[in-house]
């Protein structure tokens, strides 16, 4: 049996959902899990894996790779961690109104329309909130500055405009949780992500 399958049937049995396997050239073997995504439950509401579900599968994989003879010097199981991949339409599914970042495989190009739109025909990365609509995805953001903290917001100044981008699974190199951290303890107010 294939390794991918062997870690996948063991995962999956365990009651976890495989994100990600990693083999490094020094022998690592990195296995990636979290929690089965139920649908309709937003993102945060959920128990996020813990060390002892780490330990679990760990314990297991071991046991499984002994038997099937597998190579390896070091594995590593872990969560997903803030910066989660996205790889699959049920990944997109799941982190609907998150902020994510996603990289193109090829830049905008002269002919979309992104000159008109304030945004560079080269451009390939770019962080804004995900949304599903009819067509697909899309990602929506504002170019415009943070106010600085303290600072007033006049209540006559006009809206931001706000930039969207529609996009396809063929059309992303990468797509990943965008890692934002508050450390104040207290939720962030919800403001249009700025593009990176």
């Amino acid at each position: 049996m294939a390794l991918q399958d062997v870690i996948v049937q063991t995962v999956t049995g365990l009651g976890y959902e495989l994100v990600e396997t990693e083999r490094s050239a020094g022998g690592l073997l990195r296995v990636t899990i979290d929690l089965p995504w139920l649908p309709n439950m937003p993102y945060g509401q959920g128990l996020p894996v813990t060390v002892e579900d780490c330990e679990k599968v760990t314990r297991q994989l071991q046991f499984v790779l002994e038997v099937e003879g597998t190579e390896y010097r070091r594995l590593e199981v872990a969560s997903p961690g803030i910066d989660r991949p996205l790889r699959n339409a049920q990944d997109l599914q799941r982190f609907v109104g998150e902020v994510i970042d996603i990289t193109l495989k090829v830049p905008l190009g002269a002919g979309s329309g992104a000159a008109e739109a304030g945004v560079s025909a080269n451009r390939k990365k770019f962080r804004g909130t995900l949304e599903l609509v009819d067509t697909g995805w899309q990602i929506v953001w504002s170019d415009a500055p943070e106010p600085k903290p303290g600072a007033r917001v006049s209540k006559k100044r006009p809206p931001v405009p706000m930039q969207v981008l529609g996009f396809t699974l063929d059309e992303l190199r990468e797509a990943r949780l965008a890692p934002l951290v508050d450390f104040r303890g207290k939720k962030a107010p919800q403001t249009a992500p700025t593009a990176i």
